[in-house]
């Protein structure tokens, strides 16, 4: 149990709340003790400027003072009607937590007919559909583009969808898997395993597996390295292994970069990606028509009648079709 969800801070919250209210009225009282009469001459508060001008030790207008009265009236008030102090939850019994799940569930109601027609038909068939990809694309919008971009290319870290290039796999059943249960990717770090020198023969001979440029005599130090170290996940020839995620060597995309500095830092300090899942907060229905949207960045769907009917998916159907893939 972290701190604060312990019960001392619920009234810590309230008890800092009212002494704030307290000391708003507290305030108001100290600066009204001045009373001023018709005519009367008024003392200036010691504070001069250049001779003339000077701050005059005059009484609070009554119109200022009543209406600090009143906000501090209609703070107590509102603590009354609703959850601000902590420990007390207000008679009107309102969260924000209630409203967000009264909110989500009133836009189930409405939208989620228009996600639920799509369930019934593959991913492929979805991906056809303009209307759906065009709901898909609204969803990656909101969700995705923070981190994979806009563009979907992605960014240092956040993997490209609009090639074909898949950690994990790009055929629509994992695409879906992967949005719905998310992924944790980690390379551990090598580098005491592997020493300073041994790790820079292992990143050349990494670079000379996708024809980057490298010492050789570096690169053939570094083969029985990776051997040894990196080719249980990586594979023998650096291809990757999509079931555990670590990416293809060979080829010329990099998640992270393909300097040898770059390179080094990983194998010295390792790698941890967390993508998260996403089935809780989105439902499946929905799932299934971004999945659509994924799954066209990098394919080409057959078009269709964007004013026909849903097409309906039959037995010999229901098998995902595989992309082939780097």
């Amino acid at each position: 149990m972290t701190d604060f969800v312990n019960g001392f801070w619920e009234f810590y919250v309230g008890i800092i709340t009212l002494a704030g209210v307290i000391g708003c009225w507290l305030l108001l009282q100290s600066q009204n003790k001045v009373k001023a009469k018709k005519n009367q001459q008024v003392e200036t508060t010691g504070h001069v400027w250049d001779g003339d001008l000077a701050e005059l030790n005059n009484p609070l207008p009554n119109w200022w003072r009543w209406m600090f009265y009143l906000t501090i009236i209609f703070s107590l008030g509102y603590l009354v009607l609703y959850p601000g102090l902590g420990f007390f939850d207000g008679t009107l019994g309102w969260s924000s937590v209630q409203r967000y799940e009264n909110e989500q569930t009133k836009a189930e109601e409405q939208y989620g007919p228009l996600y639920a027609k799509y369930t019934q038909m593959s991913v492929e068939e979805v991906a056809a559909d303009p209307a759906a990809i065009a709901m898909g694309q609204n969803l990656y919008l909101n969700y995705c583009a923070q981190c994979h971009a806009s563009d979907a290319r992605g960014s240092k870290g956040f993997p490209n969808l609009a090639d074909r290039d898949w950690l994990w796999g790009g055929d629509p059943k994992t695409i879906t898997q992967t949005i719905m249960q998310g992924r944790t990717g980690m390379m551990p770090p090598m580098g005491p395993a592997l020493g300073s020198e041994g790790t820079r023969d292992v990143a050349h001979f990494v670079r000379s597996l996708s024809g980057l440029t490298h010492d050789s005599i570096r690169a053939t130090r570094g083969r029985p390295l990776f051997a040894q170290n990196c080719a249980v996940c990586h594979g023998a020839d650096g291809t990757g292994n999509q079931m555990l995620g670590a990416p293809n060597l060979t080829d010329r995309t990099w998640l992270y970069g393909s300097s040898e500095a770059t390179i080094i830092e990983t194998i010295t300090k390792g790698r941890n990606n967390v993508m998260p899942a996403w089935k809780e907060f989105l439902g499946e229905s929905k799932i299934h028509v971004l999945a659509a949207y994924v799954w066209s960045l990098s394919n080409e769907p057959a078009q269709r009648d964007p004013l026909a009917e849903p097409m309906k998916t039959g037995p010999e159907q229901t098998e995902p079709v595989k992309v082939g893939q780097n």
